[in-house]
């Protein structure tokens, strides 16, 4: 049997997944405006957690900060996969 062969079983709550993707729209919105492209600074700020990768216009580092970022993960995978 390989190492760490059981499945972990990981969930973000259904009301937490609507939150962010709600979060992650409006980050992508605020940093649409300054005329950054919200993907490579989504997956920066993800990648790395350091906030810098996303403006503060319209408290956009502030909302994005108000999540984990393993849910905001979770929430991009749900929305690719389903």
């Amino acid at each position: 049997m390989e190492a760490g062969g059981e499945t972990k079983y990981f969930g973000v709550k259904k009301e937490e997944a609507s939150r962010a993707r709600d979060i992650l729209r409006q980050v992508a919105e605020s940093l649409r405006e300054k005329g950054y492209d919200p993907v490579p600074q989504i997956v920066g700020f993800l990648l790395s957690g350091d906030p810098a990768y996303i403006t503060s216009h319209k408290n956009a580092r502030g909302l994005i900060r108000q999540m984990e970022r393993d849910e905001l993960l979770e929430e991009l995978v749900r929305g690719f996969l389903v």
